[in-house]
């Protein structure tokens, strides 16, 4: 059902923890399934991401697409991290069961979220960043509720 790389980020998670005095931190969850994941960031004066860290509330695929997300960060630039999208995360796991895709989502938004709180603070505006949505499903109980 799983990837082999998925398993072992579910297994061997990457840059768990926390970054005291991070430069940005994103919360985001999805009520519906439980999941929440926060990613710390730490942005040096050259607008690189040095560090990155994460912690995760949720199933494996959840875990795996937190570990991979800040793989894929980590020395990049706040604009290069802004191109990591959820499918990118997905393809660097070699794929996710369909029911999990909104995992992969989950760590797109949370990179999202903690780029937004970097933003705030320095007082600078990231090209396409958008503010983030603290569940990835507000917007969507309106619809269901029509029904």
């Amino acid at each position: 059902m799983y990837s082999e790389k998925v398993m072992d980020h579910f297994e061997h998670p990457r840059n768990v923890g926390e970054i005291e005095n991070a430069s940005g931190v994103g919360t985001v969850g999805n009520a519906k399934c439980g999941d929440i994941m926060r990613i710390f960031l730490d942005i040096d004066d050259d607008g690189i991401i040095r560090d990155v860290k994460f912690k995760t509330f949720g199933c494996g695929a959840a875990v795996a697409t937190s570990s991979m997300a800040t793989e894929l960060v980590k020395g990049k630039t706040v604009n290069e991290a802004m191109q990591v999208t959820n499918k990118a995360v997905m393809e660097a796991l070699d794929g996710l069961p369909p029911v999990k895709v909104h995992c992969s989502l989950l760590a797109e938004e949370a990179i999202h979220a903690a780029l937004w709180d970097y933003a705030q603070k320095k007082g600078i505006v990231i090209e396409g960043l958008e503010k983030p949505k603290s569940d990835i499903h507000e917007g969507e109980e309106q619809e269901e509720e029509e029904y």
